[in-house]
């Protein structure tokens, strides 16, 4: 048997040649002088040869260790050439399984269901958080304290909803990963415990009292401002929809107004198609569940005179800078700010005061269906209802929702002009 001595002091020669050492293994030394060890055996009666590793980063020892093992499977029947090649195309599979190749793999395979606005963060996400420090490691080679140090990285800039956010999709992506043979668990399942818990979500901002949204209207009106972002609040304050819906209207869900015309619209409609809505990936695809909005006049009015500024572009309110980039999600909040209003109303804010005061006016004016019809008109789907049940009246109430919107529409804006007298007011 040889030595370590002996191994380490083999020297190149003319030829190539071999030192055996024990049951096959010899060390073979080129005429280069590069060593390596092989193993000798034989397997369903033919010769075969086996290389171990080179030396000396595989020592003698590990060698021996090495035809240990190789002896071990021939005598259960497997040849361990065919093992070593199978445990390199593993080896190799697993390399180019990157946590990047399958982020994008699944990424590519779920980004129909979204909507193109989430599919943009998903992706950006994952690019921004998580490819810089996982992206080119094996997913099997992934493990709980890596992903937790990459989210606790997320944790420290405070942003404590994106850490949980972002750990959601990585799970997912390993759950991909594991379907698709490249991991054999998900080391992200258990790491949310380990994170700060989320905060509650504190409520929105509202006045909740007619005569302090009289006071509102009337300071931001008169604020220095664009007559476009006034339209908008107001047309918010009318419709009393999320706010996001109202920046991003195209003029194509408006019907039934006749733009050069000054006859009253009494059929005006806003149709929001469901996929625009703030509805599950299931209930985004149904056409039943596009959201109706019966017009008063006070809001066709604004509308005919946002028609003058933005009426040949595609969208009602668009940003400044182009007609055809949606109004920012800041420029209503800042303006509110700017009025004074800044911790006290806020954009989404009309939703809570119209459905605090008019359903303090139906307990005295109204029916019995009316909170009903209030939550209708907000865009609450009841609580159990799924696309396939078709259970979702799309225009239920059509007639009492357009009385109640006209209602608040007097309510709120009796005391003001008309909104194309904004053009006269200070602007900026």
């Amino acid at each position: 048997m040889l030595s370590e001595t002996t191994v380490r002091q083999a020297k190149p020669k003319d030829r190539d040649y071999k030192l055996s050492d024990a049951e096959g293994l010899y060390l073979f030394v080129t005429k280069t002088g590069h060593r390596s060890w092989r193993l000798k055996y034989r397997f369903a009666g033919k010769e075969r040869r086996l290389i171990l590793g080179g030396y000396p980063t595989v020592s003698l020892k590990e060698a021996r260790e090495r035809k240990t093992e190789a002896r071990k499977l021939l005598d259960e029947g497997r040849d361990p050439g065919i093992e070593a090649k199978k445990q390199a195309v593993q080896m190799a599979t697993a390399r180019a399984n990157t946590f990047e190749v399958l982020a994008r793999t699944w990424f590519a395979v779920q980004e129909g269901r979204w909507t193109p606005i989430h599919a943009r963060d998903v992706i950006q996400s994952l690019e921004n958080e998580v490819f810089p420090w996982l992206g080119s490691l094996p997913v099997c080679e992934i493990d709980e304290p890596m992903v937790l140090t990459v989210l606790r990285k997320i944790e420290k800039r405070g942003a404590i909803e994106t850490a949980h956010r972002v750990r959601q999709r990585v799970s997912a992506v390993f759950v991909h990963a594991i379907a698709e043979g490249a991991a054999t668990r998900d080391p992200a399942a258990s790491v949310g415990k380990a994170l700060k818990p989320v905060p509650r979500k504190r409520r929105r901002p509202a006045l909740l009292a007619l005569e302090d949204l009289h006071e509102m209207i009337r300071k931001t009106e008169w604020e220095p401002g664009s007559p476009l972002t006034k339209f908008a609040s107001r047309f918010l304050a009318l419709t009393a929809q999320r706010p996001g819906m109202v920046r991003a209207m195209p003029w194509a869900e408006i019907e039934n107004i006749d733009w050069s015309s000054d006859a009253p619209s009494p059929d005006a409609l806003w149709r929001i198609p469901a996929s625009r809505m703030k509805l599950s990936n299931e209930l985004k695809l149904d056409d039943a569940f596009e959201h109706i909005v019966p017009l008063a006049d006070e809001a066709v009015a604004v509308l005919k005179s946002a028609h003058q500024f933005t009426g040949r572009g595609p969208l009602v309110f668009p940003s400044n800078r182009s007609g055809w980039i949606a109004m920012s999600e800041n420029t209503l909040g800042y303006f509110y700010n700017r009025c004074g209003y800044q911790g006290r109303h806020v954009p989404h804010g009309w939703r809570s005061s119209f459905s605090t005061i008019m359903n303090e006016w139906a307990e005295r004016n109204g029916t019995p269906a009316d909170r009903y019809v209030i939550d209708l008109m907000l865009a609450h789907v009841p609580d159990g209802i799924s696309a396939s049940e078709g259970a979702y009246n799309r225009a239920a109430f059509m007639q009492r929702r357009r009385e109640i919107a006209c209602e608040w529409a007097r309510m709120l804006f009796e005391p003001f002009g008309a909104p194309a007298k904004l053009l006269s007011y200070p602007s900026r």
